[in-house]
């Protein structure tokens, strides 16, 4: 925005003159110079920049043309843009809404501080010493206000807002010149809104003719898809009108231009295959800031910039503390991006992030993933589960049924039925060549190395971030959950032997058997527990295995024995209903049993056995909502 002018002089010039002025009357009365002193440095201790929040549900960079060139114009988030900056390399660090918006309020990698799951079963403490970001801002003299979405897997704690609601604003704050953080969330692109029936498809006209939208190859090219792509077309549209319309609403409190205004999704789109998955369409994220006049001292880059540096949730509260002038806490896993004692060369550096996946709703399974530039890694911990694998939520689509229909009746290409298949161990993709991570150059023998440097770099990762994951749900919610952060660093041994188990699914069975049978013989639970699960990775080929894994299926730890019958279920050496009924009708603990009941749904949705679901499947006791999900499915009641 341009500086206005008075009478020709432009306002840089008037404060200029002005301060010379003030400065030969500070020379001439020294008394007014110690209290002008006095005088400007509470000024800058007192005066803040506002910081707004505006966070769309659902919706990946993709589908805007600032991002991309198949993407709706957003003439609004163009404007800011141009005031401010655009960053092009901004990922959620998980694709689903309570993991990415606890990483977003803590500064902390869910996984770390057992928030990952989504939904909770058992809320997770705050870190010891840390509490959610604008509580810092609140202390410092910030109104902090959010309207309306929360949706943490943490304790929120007191004193973090001063008013969450559907009709929390910035106008209540106790006095005109208190500095503010505002946090807005736009509903209308959630994935919910694309719940429509057939009904909506003959009535509602998209602004885009369907015909004419493009499709991601692993789409099938259906009346149904299209309808869907230019549907939701018409949400990014009406989040550009809620971000114009915020901005209005700023510049006309006077606001705008004392107020650093961050635009950007959720996690990624709500179209099939998205949200939920580490896939780029699930984690990357559109990001605007808008710098305002009076505060561009903080930001050491021209407007209109996009920055190529990589920046990810878990680093948006550290950059709004650093704004604010407020020290990060120690226990915040992230870096700020914006403020004082950025340099600019060294965000432009950062070419590094990290993504996490694990429950949605009643689905498990664990996938971690790591960009490195251009190289996208992505690693699954249970890759014979399908990408596909049953959810109540995700299914209500009708595009996402019709995609599972078609599957069904053998309908689709390679790519897209690869949703509905199992996965690779590894994947690595050249987001340069091929952004829509079509082309896995894991087996490619010209790429051994960039394979293995991405593999020991998530390894690390994962060692370094007491990643929680390896820990069984119904473990975490028995011996975690009181201090996670605390069990995490004393896990840390025994998590280094877990990611070494793990890494064996990456060489030949051949290579990893003696490896999988000393685990099977002589190790403790959990690493019993991953032995198990890498076994069942390479399916028929370990079934040299048998003996060893057979007898586990009467283990008594519960977890140790689904695992076991799973194994069995794989290699087809004896169906697994009978002992899944078994393991689901006498455990004590419900989330074992949606554990297993998850194992139940991937046997009988993706292999050959025929089941007849039992009546009195599930003991009452052992039930939560969950639980209740998935039964409705087996009973076809959803």
């Amino acid at each position: 925005m341009k500086l206005k002018k008075v009478h020709g002089l432009s306002i840089k010039v008037l404060l200029y003159l002005l301060t010379f002025t003030f400065t030969g009357f500070q020379q001439t009365y020294p008394q007014a110079n110690i209290a002008g002193t006095a005088w400007e440095s509470e000024s800058k201790n007192a005066k803040k920049p506002n910081m707004v929040f505006l966070i769309s549900e659902d919706n990946s960079k993709h589908h805007m043309d600032l991002f991309d060139p198949n993407g709706v114009p957003t003439p609004h988030i163009r404007t800011m843009a141009e005031e401010g900056l655009t960053f092009i390399h901004a990922f959620s660090n998980s694709p689903v809404c309570s993991v990415a918006r606890s990483t977003l309020i803590t500064g902390t990698l869910a996984t770390r501080t057992a928030m990952h799951l989504h939904r909770k079963i058992e809320i997770a403490p705050m870190p010891d010493g840390l509490e959610m970001f604008p509580a810092y801002l609140r202390k410092a003299g910030y109104h902090t206000t959010n309207n309306a979405k929360k949706d943490y897997n943490a304790v929120e704690g007191e004193g973090v807002w001063d008013e969450s609601s559907s009709r929390a604003t910035w106008k209540n704050r106790k006095a005109v010149d208190q500095p503010f953080f505002h946090k807005e969330t736009f509903m209308e692109s959630h994935e919910s809104r694309l719940h429509f029936d057939r009904d909506l498809m003959r009535e509602y006209q998209p602004a885009d003719e369907p015909d004419s939208v493009w499709l991601p190859p692993y789409y099938p090219d259906t009346p149904t898809f299209r309808f869907t792509v230019a549907y939701h077309r018409d949400k990014i549209r009406e989040i550009d009108e809620w971000v114009g319309n915020v901005l209005k609403e700023l510049e006309k409190d006077g606001l705008l231009e004392d107020t650093f205004v961050f635009y950007f999704g959720d996690h990624g789109g709500v179209l099939p295959g998205s949200k939920g998955y580490l896939y780029e369409t699930g984690l990357h994220v559109p990001l605007v800031v808008r710098v305002p006049e009076n505060w561009q001292h903080l930001v050491q880059v021209p407007q209109g910039t996009e920055v190529k540096g990589f920046v990810s949730f878990v680093d948006f509260a550290p950059t709004v503390l650093n704004l604010a002038g407020i020290p990060v806490p120690d226990q915040m896993d992230g870096m700020p991006f914006l403020g004082q004692g950025i340099d600019v060369r060294e965000l432009e550096s950062r070419d590094e992030a990290v993504g996490y996946a694990d429950r949605f709703d009643e689905k498990y399974e664990m996938v971690r993933s790591i960009r490195k530039g251009k190289w996208k890694y992505i690693r699954s911990f249970q890759p014979f589960y399908p990408d596909a694998l049953h959810n109540n939520y995700r299914y209500k689509m009708l595009a996402f049924a019709e995609w599972r229909d078609m599957f069904y009746d053998h309908g689709l290409d390679e790519s897209q039925q690869r949703f509905f298949q199992s996965k690779p161990v590894e994947m690595l993709f050249d987001l340069e060549k091929d952004p829509y991570e079509l082309n896995n150059l894991a087996p490619v023998a010209s790429h051994q190395q960039d394979l293995s440097k991405m593999r020991g770099m998530i390894n690390q990762k994962l060692l370094e971030s007491h990643d929680l994951g390896f820990l069984p749900e119904s473990v975490l919610v028995t011996e975690a959950i009181g201090n996670p952060v605390l069990f995490g660093n004393r896990f840390h041994h025994q998590l280094d032997k877990l990611i070494t188990i793990n890494t064996w699914a990456c060489m030949p069975f051949q290579e990893a058997f003696e490896k999988l049978s000393q685990i099977l013989e002589s190790g403790n639970s959990l690493e019993i527990y991953w032995a198990l699960t890498v076994a069942s990775t390479f399916g028929e080929e370990a079934k040299p295995l048998t003996a060893k894994i057979s007898p586990l299926q009467s283990a008594p730890d519960n977890m140790v024995k689904l695992r076991a019958i799973e194994f069995m279920g794989i290699i087809e050496q004896a169906s697994p209903y009978d002992r899944l009924v078994d393991l689901i009708n006498t455990a004590e603990n419900p989330v074992e049993v949606l554990l297993a009941l998850n194992t139940l749904v991937y046997f009988r949705d993706h292999s050959s056995y025929e089941f007849v679901l039992a009546p009195d499947l599930i003991n009452p006791e052992t039930t939560n909502d969950e639980v209740l999900r998935r039964l409705a499915y087996l009973k076809g009641e959803w």
